[in-house]
């Protein structure tokens, strides 16, 4: 009898034990996770974080990034050539949408090239200047819903985007290390489901590559991949929000953009992105 009882205890035990260990795990990884994304948020100096006290007494953290604005010169690939470009991005991230205006210098002493593309949600379009197609007789804007994936992709493969992605895809990030760096894995949602985006970040948390990995073949065009350097404080007025100095964006191995960052703003409150209503339009008919 007492044999019976011994062995029953141990097994107990044993099992406790690894009821123990599991839900020990458990909460490592989830701390794991909440730690490298807060350094991720702290090192750009996108959050500020409200702990006051110890134990139950912590309020949440606060995003102050909602718009940014960031220029900067070097290259693109544009009709099978590389060419010399100007470029300057307007973003926001509630609503999402983004505006890049590039100008190319023309090949071979021909014109330059100009345009802007434009994003917001689920809209696409282009505009011969900016805000063109909200006022009659002010520009044209082009629907362009074939661009809308890439767009989006765009916006949020930017650092600040990795960072509040990740943070909403909640359980479904996954942090590891590969060759000594920590790598954060996640699936994006919405338009962009079924892509999976993957960061790494460097020894300062900052983030240096995000790849963009499609699950479906009919998605390959948007596998890209976004190198990110000389994270600074680039705003005229320094807030402590820091910015890659260099991007370099890469699509089956070639280079497609290459620019070095000029200037790098957050916070603008005039940076809007209202769809014209023929953008509108052209959208409800695509779904």
């Amino acid at each position: 009898m007492r044999t019976k009882t011994t062995v029953l205890i141990l097994i107990v035990a044993a099992t406790t034990a690894c009821a123990v260990q599991s839900v020990s795990a458990q909460s490592s990884a989830t701390l794991d996770r909440t730690k490298v994304l807060r350094a991720a948020a702290d090192a750009l100096g996108m959050a500020r974080w409200s702990d006051i006290g110890a134990g139950a007494t912590r309020l949440p953290a606060i995003d102050i990034v909602n718009t940014m604005e960031f220029s900067g010169s070097g290259t693109s690939y544009s009709s099978g050539q590389t060419l010399k470009t100007e470029y300057h991005a307007a973003v926001a991230y509630n609503p999402p949408a983004m505006r890049v205006e590039m100008t190319r210098a023309g090949s071979g002493g021909g014109a330059s090239q100009h345009t802007i593309q434009t994003v917001r949600e689920n809209f696409a379009w282009n505009e011969s200047e900016t805000g063109a197609g909200l006022v009659p007789g002010k520009g044209t804007a082009t629907p362009a819903m074939d661009g809308l994936k890439e767009r989006l992709l765009q916006l949020w493969t930017l650092p600040f985007g990795v960072v509040k992605a990740a943070l909403a895809a909640g359980d479904k990030t996954t942090v590891s290390t590969e060759s000594g760096s920590t790598v954060i894995t996640f699936p994006l949602s919405g338009q962009l489901s079924g892509i999976t985006l993957k960061a790494t970040l460097d020894a300062q948390n900052f983030v240096t590559k995000v790849e963009t990995r499609p699950e479906n073949a009919a998605l390959a065009n948007l596998a890209f991949e976004t190198e990110y350097s000389g994270y600074r404080d680039h705003g005229e007025i320094l807030t402590d929000i820091r910015s890659p100095g260099r991007i370099v964006r890469k699509q089956g191995g070639r280079t497609v953009l290459d620019i070095e960052v000029k200037m790098w703003e957050a916070n603008d409150p005039y940076l809007v992105f209202p769809v014209p209503g023929n953008v509108k339009a052209a959208g409800a008919d695509s779904r």
